[in-house]
């Protein structure tokens, strides 16, 4: 029998290809689930950005749900489960039920080919079916994560939402985007409507004033939280403590599983977000709920951490998941990995896809460790060859003098775990121990990686994510 995950991946051969026209035909004749129901509208807070989309979404979706809204989470791509693009309640969809409103969605796609009309891409059709999910669950909030860009993305079929949310603005899918950040932000941009409020965290002068010079066309009112100060106060591998003032609200000492600096600027967007609701009367929070809340929210493979066991017995021992794979995503991964695991021996196991910034991201895993087993995602379309990789590898120690050593390339994600444990078992015979295994680059490589480890047993996962039937994976 055909899953639904397998019916949606029939539509890859249509790429992605930006433009509402297609979705909301689809949407349309699905009766315009994206609204709601005239007794429950759907609300959303729509997010968008380069880096730091997910996490963002993740406080948020945390932090209102333990103040006792009922929230839809909409996030792409996903590190294990295709069913974790689609959550409610702190829950992923069900097989049962992507099945069910996927059909539904998948019905009225083909009879738009059967019409003559342009058939909507996987995207599209999977956003298509996340609506009337969150509409037949009846969502207080939906927090809508955008694609890679925002004004033709398949998100951007939504009406005024609550807020517009921008957590960054760097170089990836150029592509399809623009070669500038100028025009990356211009699209990005594009999911701002008229009088809602944006909330904006782009550092950059260039693509912030793209940001803000939309929002005044639009008559929305920008708030602009990146020169505000955030100070991380402690960090250790399994949490960090946050402090901040936003509009003379204080939001100190915030406890997060989520850990770095840029987890920090991810924490204050969010906090923003809701405090700018909040004060406007959108919603009502407690804030020792919004804290409890905030304390669990966690995101699989944005710096996750886990501690390898010996015996059923914690080590000092770690394993890092990062999916690290633009220039931006590197360099705040080395940043964090500086400030959690200083002057730790780290072994850095690491594939890209194709079309990526790898010479910049190589530059930034330099900073974080000298020895590398390169590998690639099973992503076969755009996957880089391990070899290849590890040859970007060589050229690069070569070309910047950096000490950087393939020790070993493997050509699959499982090739990739073994390759690290001999590895790191040979050091450890040998009195040169490795502190901290490090999976990263290509999202793809990390969740399958990610999957790997966790079939094995070995370790301790400081981060659970909750699945359809209730259960933890």
């Amino acid at each position: 029998m055909t899953t639904a995950v397998e019916k949606f991946e029939e539509f890859n051969k249509f790429g992605s290809v930006l433009g509402l026209e297609r979705v909301r035909e689809l949407c349309r004749r699905l009766g315009d689930p994206q609204l709601g129901s005239p007794d429950k509208p759907l609300r959303y807070i729509h997010v968008a950005g380069t880096n730091g989309k997910g996490s963002t979404c993740k406080f948020m979706e945390q932090g209102l749900a333990s103040c006792g809204y009922k929230v839809g989470l909409y996030i792409s791509p996903y590190i294990e489960k295709f069913n974790e693009r689609i959550q409610f309640d702190g829950e992923m969809i069900t097989d049962d039920e992507l099945e069910l409103y996927g059909d539904m969605a998948l019905a009225k796609a083909a009879e738009m080919v059967e019409d003559g009309l342009d058939s909507p891409t996987e995207f599209e059709v999977v956003m298509a079916t996340a609506f009337l999910f969150f509409k037949a669950k009846e969502a207080d909030i939906v927090v809508l994560e955008a694609g890679m860009g925002g004004m033709g993305d398949a998100t951007n079929v939504i009406l005024k939402p609550m807020a517009s949310v921008f957590t960054s603005v760097a170089f990836d899918h150029m592509h399809i985007l623009g070669n500038t950040l100028a025009e990356i932000a211009t699209d990005k941009a594009g999911i701002i409507k008229t009088g809602c409020p944006v909330i904006s965290n782009v550092a950059e002068h260039e693509p912030a004033a793209v940001i803000a010079r939309r929002a005044y066309q639009m008559k929305s009112r920008l708030y602009d939280v990146s020169k505000i100060k955030c100070t991380v106060d402690w960090v250790s591998p399994e949490a960090q403590q946050v402090s901040m003032e936003l509009w003379q609200t204080d939001y100190s000492e915030v406890v997060t599983k989520m850990i770095g600096r840029h987890q920090a600027e991810n924490l204050k967007t969010a906090l923003a977000t809701i405090e700018v609701l909040r004060k406007g009367g959108e919603i009502s929070i407690s804030r020792d709920e919004l804290y409890a809340g905030l304390r669990e929210a966690v995101q699989p493979a944005r710096f996750e951490v886990m501690n390898v066991t010996e015996e059923g017995a914690g080590s000092e021992k770690y394993v890092v998941l990062d999916g690290a794979h633009n220039d931006a995503g590197a360099g705040a991964l080395a940043e964090a990995m500086k400030d959690v695991f200083p002057d730790k021996k780290v072994l850095i196991v690491a594939g890209m896809v194709e079309k990526k910034e790898t010479d910049k991201v190589l530059g930034h895993f330099a900073e974080i460790g000298t020895d590398f087993v390169a590998t690639q995602p099973n992503y076969e379309e755009r996957a880089m060859k391990a070899e290849d990789f590890a040859g970007h590898i060589e050229e690069t120690a070569k070309l910047s003098g950096k000490n950087m050593r393939v020790l070993a390339v493997a050509g699959t994600p499982q090739e990739s775990v073994d390759a690290a444990e001999r590895i790191t078992a040979a050091a450890a015979e040998s009195g040169e121990e490795y502190d901290v295994v490090l999976y990263t680059g290509s999202l793809y490589l990390v969740g399958e990686i990610r999957s790997i480890l966790r079939k094995s047993g070995d370790y301790d996962y400081y981060r659970t994510l909750k699945y359809g039937d209730g259960g933890t994976k």
